[in-house]
Protein backbone atom coordinates (compact mmCIF):
# COMPACT_ATOMS: atom_id res chain seq x y z
CA UNK A 1 0.00 0.00 0.00
CA UNK A 2 1.58 3.57 -0.46
CA UNK A 3 0.42 7.11 0.40
CA UNK A 4 -1.51 7.73 -2.78
CA UNK A 5 -3.85 5.38 -2.20
CA UNK A 6 -5.50 7.38 -0.03
CA UNK A 7 -5.34 10.52 -2.66
CA UNK A 8 -6.55 8.23 -5.39
CA UNK A 9 -10.20 7.53 -3.46
CA UNK A 10 -10.53 11.06 -2.06
CA UNK A 11 -9.65 11.98 -5.82
CA UNK A 12 -13.06 9.65 -7.29
CA UNK A 13 -14.98 11.21 -4.19
CA UNK A 14 -14.20 14.84 -5.63
CA UNK A 15 -15.31 13.62 -8.74
CA UNK A 16 -18.71 12.76 -7.86
CA UNK A 17 -19.52 16.52 -7.69
CA UNK A 18 -20.37 18.50 -4.03
CA UNK A 19 -18.23 18.51 -0.54
CA UNK A 20 -19.64 16.41 1.49
CA UNK A 21 -19.81 12.62 0.80
CA UNK A 22 -21.54 9.83 2.55
CA UNK A 23 -20.42 6.21 2.66
CA UNK A 24 -21.52 3.16 3.60
CA UNK A 25 -20.57 -0.27 3.62
CA UNK A 26 -20.53 -3.01 6.14
CA UNK A 27 -18.08 -5.94 7.99
CA UNK A 28 -19.25 -9.41 8.97
CA UNK A 29 -21.40 -10.74 6.16
CA UNK A 30 -19.76 -14.15 6.01
CA UNK A 31 -18.96 -14.98 9.43
CA UNK A 32 -21.05 -18.08 10.84
CA UNK A 33 -20.58 -16.09 14.24
CA UNK A 34 -21.48 -13.00 15.62
CA UNK A 35 -23.06 -9.63 14.62
CA UNK A 36 -23.16 -8.10 10.94
CA UNK A 37 -22.16 -4.51 11.45
CA UNK A 38 -22.65 -1.60 8.89
CA UNK A 39 -21.36 1.77 9.08
CA UNK A 40 -21.79 5.28 7.61
CA UNK A 41 -19.03 8.04 7.13
CA UNK A 42 -20.25 11.89 6.24
CA UNK A 43 -16.59 13.53 4.91
CA UNK A 44 -16.24 17.04 4.19
CA UNK A 45 -13.74 16.73 1.39
CA UNK A 46 -12.90 20.53 1.58
CA UNK A 47 -11.71 20.22 4.90
CA UNK A 48 -9.84 17.30 4.90
CA UNK A 49 -6.06 18.76 5.90
CA UNK A 50 -3.95 19.29 8.54
CA UNK A 51 -2.24 16.26 10.82
CA UNK A 52 -5.20 14.72 11.79
CA UNK A 53 -6.48 13.83 8.22
CA UNK A 54 -2.54 13.16 7.71
CA UNK A 55 -3.27 9.14 8.33
CA UNK A 56 -5.88 9.46 5.62
CA UNK A 57 -3.17 9.65 3.08
CA UNK A 58 -3.08 5.14 3.53
CA UNK A 59 -6.88 5.13 2.94
CA UNK A 60 -7.97 1.60 1.59
CA UNK A 61 -10.64 -0.66 1.67
CA UNK A 62 -10.45 -2.43 5.25
CA UNK A 63 -9.42 -5.76 3.71
CA UNK A 64 -6.19 -4.65 2.09
CA UNK A 65 -5.23 -3.22 5.44
CA UNK A 66 -3.70 -4.61 8.59
CA UNK A 67 -4.61 -4.87 12.16
CA UNK A 68 -2.51 -1.98 13.47
CA UNK A 69 -2.93 0.46 10.31
CA UNK A 70 -6.73 0.01 10.58
CA UNK A 71 -6.83 1.02 14.03
CA UNK A 72 -4.74 4.04 12.51
CA UNK A 73 -7.30 5.00 10.01
CA UNK A 74 -10.07 3.76 12.72
CA UNK A 75 -9.08 7.00 14.96
CA UNK A 76 -7.66 9.07 11.92
CA UNK A 77 -11.93 8.65 10.49
CA UNK A 78 -13.40 9.56 13.77
CA UNK A 79 -11.15 12.59 14.41
CA UNK A 80 -12.08 14.00 10.83
CA UNK A 81 -15.39 12.88 9.77
CA UNK A 82 -18.30 15.25 9.94
CA UNK A 83 -20.63 12.30 11.26
CA UNK A 84 -19.99 8.43 11.93
CA UNK A 85 -22.89 6.03 12.08
CA UNK A 86 -22.64 2.45 13.36
CA UNK A 87 -25.55 -0.35 12.91
CA UNK A 88 -24.92 -3.58 14.58
CA UNK A 89 -27.68 -6.51 13.62
CA UNK A 90 -26.85 -9.73 15.98
CA UNK A 91 -27.00 -13.14 15.19
CA UNK A 92 -31.03 -13.61 16.44
CA UNK A 93 -31.93 -10.40 13.92
CA UNK A 94 -29.79 -11.89 11.38
CA UNK A 95 -31.34 -15.45 11.61
CA UNK A 96 -35.21 -13.72 12.01
CA UNK A 97 -34.95 -11.57 9.25
CA UNK A 98 -32.35 -12.89 6.65
CA UNK A 99 -28.46 -11.69 6.18
CA UNK A 100 -29.46 -9.84 2.63
CA UNK A 101 -32.28 -7.95 4.46
CA UNK A 102 -30.20 -7.11 7.59
CA UNK A 103 -27.86 -5.80 5.31
CA UNK A 104 -29.97 -3.38 3.16
CA UNK A 105 -31.68 -2.14 6.13
CA UNK A 106 -28.26 -1.42 7.83
CA UNK A 107 -27.16 0.46 4.69
CA UNK A 108 -30.49 2.75 4.93
CA UNK A 109 -29.90 3.62 8.10
CA UNK A 110 -26.07 4.65 7.55
CA UNK A 111 -26.78 6.68 4.94
CA UNK A 112 -30.24 8.08 6.74
CA UNK A 113 -27.73 8.96 9.51
CA UNK A 114 -25.04 10.81 7.14
CA UNK A 115 -27.33 13.43 5.68
CA UNK A 116 -27.38 16.02 4.53
CA UNK A 117 -24.86 15.29 2.16
CA UNK A 118 -24.21 16.23 -1.43
CA UNK A 119 -23.46 12.68 -2.39
CA UNK A 120 -24.20 9.22 -1.19
CA UNK A 121 -22.35 6.06 -2.28
CA UNK A 122 -22.65 2.28 -1.37
CA UNK A 123 -20.45 -0.39 -1.86
CA UNK A 124 -22.29 -2.76 -4.56
CA UNK A 125 -26.33 -2.94 -3.88
CA UNK A 126 -29.09 -0.42 -4.88
CA UNK A 127 -31.21 0.35 -1.51
CA UNK A 128 -34.43 1.26 -2.94
CA UNK A 129 -36.86 4.14 -3.22
CA UNK A 130 -36.64 4.32 1.42
CA UNK A 131 -32.93 4.91 0.91
CA UNK A 132 -31.60 8.38 0.49
CA UNK A 133 -30.91 9.52 -3.05
CA UNK A 134 -27.23 7.57 -3.81
CA UNK A 135 -24.79 5.78 -6.24
CA UNK A 136 -24.20 1.88 -6.10
CA UNK A 137 -20.24 1.96 -6.92
CA UNK A 138 -19.25 -1.72 -7.61
CA UNK A 139 -16.15 -2.36 -5.20
CA UNK A 140 -16.72 0.95 -3.56
CA UNK A 141 -14.49 0.37 -0.72
CA UNK A 142 -11.80 0.15 -3.58
CA UNK A 143 -12.56 3.28 -4.94
CA UNK A 144 -14.53 6.12 -2.88
CA UNK A 145 -12.35 7.35 0.17
CA UNK A 146 -15.95 7.60 2.22
CA UNK A 147 -17.17 3.87 1.24
CA UNK A 148 -13.55 2.81 2.46
CA UNK A 149 -13.89 4.61 5.15
CA UNK A 150 -17.44 3.00 6.64
CA UNK A 151 -15.15 0.11 5.95
CA UNK A 152 -12.91 0.49 8.35
CA UNK A 153 -15.16 1.76 10.68
CA UNK A 154 -16.93 -1.67 10.69
CA UNK A 155 -14.35 -3.99 10.20
CA UNK A 156 -12.84 -1.76 13.61
CA UNK A 157 -15.99 -2.30 15.32
CA UNK A 158 -17.02 -5.77 14.36
CA UNK A 159 -13.46 -7.66 15.11
CA UNK A 160 -13.14 -5.28 18.41
CA UNK A 161 -16.34 -6.87 19.34
CA UNK A 162 -15.32 -10.27 18.56
CA UNK A 163 -12.10 -10.32 20.23
CA UNK A 164 -13.68 -9.17 23.46
CA UNK A 165 -16.52 -12.36 23.66
CA UNK A 166 -13.77 -14.85 23.16
CA UNK A 167 -13.17 -14.63 26.90
CA UNK A 168 -17.02 -15.20 27.13
CA UNK A 169 -17.12 -18.26 24.63
CA UNK A 170 -13.89 -20.33 25.29
CA UNK A 171 -13.00 -22.70 22.86
CA UNK A 172 -14.33 -21.45 19.74
CA UNK A 173 -10.98 -19.07 19.13
CA UNK A 174 -12.76 -15.84 17.72
CA UNK A 175 -10.12 -13.86 18.94
CA UNK A 176 -8.25 -15.31 15.50
CA UNK A 177 -10.37 -15.59 13.23
CA UNK A 178 -13.51 -13.50 14.65
CA UNK A 179 -16.05 -15.59 13.52
CA UNK A 180 -15.68 -16.61 10.23
CA UNK A 181 -15.46 -20.05 9.05
CA UNK A 182 -11.54 -21.96 9.60
CA UNK A 183 -10.85 -25.53 9.69
CA UNK A 184 -10.05 -24.61 13.61
CA UNK A 185 -13.78 -23.11 13.88
CA UNK A 186 -15.00 -25.91 12.58
CA UNK A 187 -13.60 -28.39 15.07
CA UNK A 188 -14.73 -26.41 17.77
CA UNK A 189 -18.22 -26.34 16.57
CA UNK A 190 -18.44 -30.44 15.94
CA UNK A 191 -16.47 -30.97 19.13
CA UNK A 192 -18.78 -28.48 21.59
CA UNK A 193 -21.91 -27.46 19.89
CA UNK A 194 -22.55 -23.69 18.45
CA UNK A 195 -22.99 -21.13 20.93
CA UNK A 196 -24.95 -17.86 21.34
CA UNK A 197 -23.64 -15.67 18.76
CA UNK A 198 -23.83 -18.35 16.46
CA UNK A 199 -25.68 -17.58 13.14
CA UNK A 200 -28.20 -20.53 13.22
CA UNK A 201 -29.57 -20.29 9.61
CA UNK A 202 -26.75 -20.65 8.02
CA UNK A 203 -26.19 -24.14 6.57
CA UNK A 204 -22.79 -25.05 7.83
CA UNK A 205 -21.78 -28.37 7.72
CA UNK A 206 -20.53 -28.51 11.37
CA UNK A 207 -23.71 -27.74 12.67
CA UNK A 208 -24.97 -30.95 11.55
CA UNK A 209 -21.79 -33.28 12.92
CA UNK A 210 -22.09 -30.94 15.97
CA UNK A 211 -21.43 -33.38 19.35
CA UNK A 212 -22.76 -30.59 21.88
CA UNK A 213 -26.48 -28.92 21.42
CA UNK A 214 -28.01 -29.04 18.30
CA UNK A 215 -28.30 -26.02 16.56
CA UNK A 216 -32.38 -25.98 17.15
CA UNK A 217 -32.00 -26.99 20.64
CA UNK A 218 -29.51 -23.68 21.58
CA UNK A 219 -31.55 -21.63 20.14
CA UNK A 220 -34.58 -22.59 21.79
CA UNK A 221 -32.82 -22.40 25.34
CA UNK A 222 -33.06 -19.07 27.50
CA UNK A 223 -30.69 -16.38 25.74
CA UNK A 224 -28.71 -14.06 28.03
CA UNK A 225 -26.37 -11.08 26.52
CA UNK A 226 -22.65 -11.07 26.56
Amino acid sequence: MTRATGSRLLAFDRRQGGGLVAGADEAGRGPLAGPLVVAGVLLDLDRLRGPRARPLAHLNDSKQVGRSARDDLYRAILGCAVRVSVHIFPPAVIDRDGLHVSNLRGLREALRACQPADVSLVDGFKLGPTAPPHRSVVDGDEKSAAVAAASIVAKVTRDRYMHTVDALYPGYGFISHVGYITPAHSAAVRRIGPCEIHRRSFQALCYLNAEGPSPAAAAAAPRGRP
